[in-house]
């Protein structure tokens, strides 16, 4: 995180003597990443968090990626039927896209978490795209909703609890289900696999204090940070047998505590769990039309997440508000569609994924750049995901997969097509409009 806070009873200097009522100890520690040089924060238990036991390797999280040698646009749903209700809020993410730096899954989860997990592989940013709850940490409570961004830095404990599931089965949202058979919500996962760390893009801030400047599109205000309070107090002074679970080498693995995990009485430093709604994210707009990284929002290494929010359009007399074909040899750029009016183009909708591969051109599809001219404003919001390495997929994109997706930018036959069909054998499609984000 960029900034310093602190919640909970701390002693007046670190590493000196902080007693219990008891008169015993509090266990301090250090808690950080990259050695000692790396953002920290020092924490103090009731407990050791060295005392744990019982540990046993549970099951596999290395994903399989298939189709690594094939480059093309793809099109996935998410909603309904394509992702039932499955697992919790752990066991139930489904893995769609990953390399060597990010992995993205999606989550629709049926059950609720009956332990406590802890990522020591990697940091976790989860966009909630339906439902609410808290997530009770050992450094506090964070209250979610709709549209909120959770990132959870690597070696946070916590457990994840919904609110009441939906009333109806919503065919948008989750196909139809059943009360009891309806998830809690959903949300989409960008975790860290090289160890890389999810933050606020270095341009935002400060070089000398960490602060976010006045061009940045969100500032600390937007931020909510843990809480403390009679309904969710800091820690639990509790003995018995805890479950934690801990994700380590493409592994979970299970360990048992004597006492609560969440028993830290007090903390303070730059390394702690937050959330960030993206409403709260305030659009950069121009006169013509502005690339890409004018939304971005975080980034971790050799890959940000981008939120395209309503805004006004470009203002030119003769601009040209749809984005113009662009190829970014460099990239993979991969779109979650969240909310918005996609009835014009077609197959998109809430839910929907769309993958571009570096290479490959993409841009406006047939007509749209004509009908946008005088637009004013777009309510489409979408979060992208782009690397600088190939996203693979994994069987389970595979399974939502578009195929037809590709050759949705062809509406006419090319000038060599045969009479029975174009190039490509899309001829005669109708035209599609552009989303006006990407």
């Amino acid at each position: 995180m960029p900034y310093y806070t602190k919640l909970g009873n701390l002693p007046k200097k670190r590493h000196t003597q902080f007693r219990r009522p008891d008169g015993k100890l509090y266990s301090e520690e250090l808690f950080g990443t990259e050695g000692f040089v790396g953002p920290t924060s020092t924490m103090y238990h009731i407990h050791p968090p060295t005392q744990v036991t019982g540990w046993k390797n549970l099951y596999s999280t290395k994903p399989e990626y298939v189709e690594m040698d094939t480059m093309r646009m793809r099109h996935l749903k998410t909603g309904g039927q394509f992702t039932p209700p499955k697992g919790d809020s752990v066991t139930g993410r489904i893995v769609l896209f990953g390399n060597g730096d990010v992995e993205m899954s999606v989550c629709n989860p049926a059950e609720a978490m009956g332990y406590h997990f802890k990522n020591g592989q990697g940091d976790e940013c989860l966009f909630v795209h339906f439902g609410s709850g808290t997530v009770r940490t050992f450094m506090g409570t964070l209250k979610f909703g709709p549209k909120d961004y959770i990132v959870i830095p690597k070696g946070i404990i916590y457990h994840m609890e919904w609110d009441e599931r939906p009333d109806s089965g919503d065919e948008d949202k989750f196909g139809g289900h059943s009360k009891a058979e309806m998830p809690f919500g959903k949300f989409v996962g960008f975790e860290t696999a090289n160890g890389s760390h999810i933050l606020p893009p270095p341009r935002y801030l400060s070089k000398k204090t960490s602060q976010f400047l006045e061009h940045a599109p969100y500032c600390e205000r937007d931020l909510v940070l843990p809480v403390a309070d009679d309904e969710h107090p800091l820690f639990t002074d509790e003995l018995g047998e805890y479950e934690v679970r801990i994700k380590a080498r493409d592994t979970v693995h299970s360990y048992i505590y004597d006492y609560h995990p969440c028993d830290i009485v007090g903390w303070d430093g730059c390394y702690y769990p937050y959330i960030f709604n993206i409403d709260d994210f305030a659009p950069i707009v121009g006169q013509l039309h502005q690339p890409p990284p004018i939304h971005q929002t975080f980034e971790g290494h050799n890959f940000v997440i981008c939120s395209f929010c309503p805004r006004v359009l470009d203002f030119h007399p003769e601009a040209i508000p749809v984005p113009y074909n662009h190829s970014n040899l460099d990239s993979d750029e991969i779109l979650y569609y969240v909310e918005g009016n996609y009835k014009a183009r077609r197959g998109i909708e809430q839910g929907s994924i769309t993958v571009h591969p570096q290479g490959i051109p993409h841009g406006p599809h047939p007509g749209t750049v004509e009908k946008s001219l005088g637009a004013k404003w777009t309510d489409e919001l979408a979060v992208m995901c782009d690397t600088f390495r190939p996203m693979f997929p994994t069987k389970a994109a595979l399974a939502m997969d578009d195929e037809a997706y590709p050759a949705s930018w062809t509406d006419a036959p090319a000038p060599n097509a045969h009479a029975n069909g174009s190039a490509n054998g899309a001829a005669g499609r109708t035209p599609t409009t552009a989303r006006l984000d990407s």
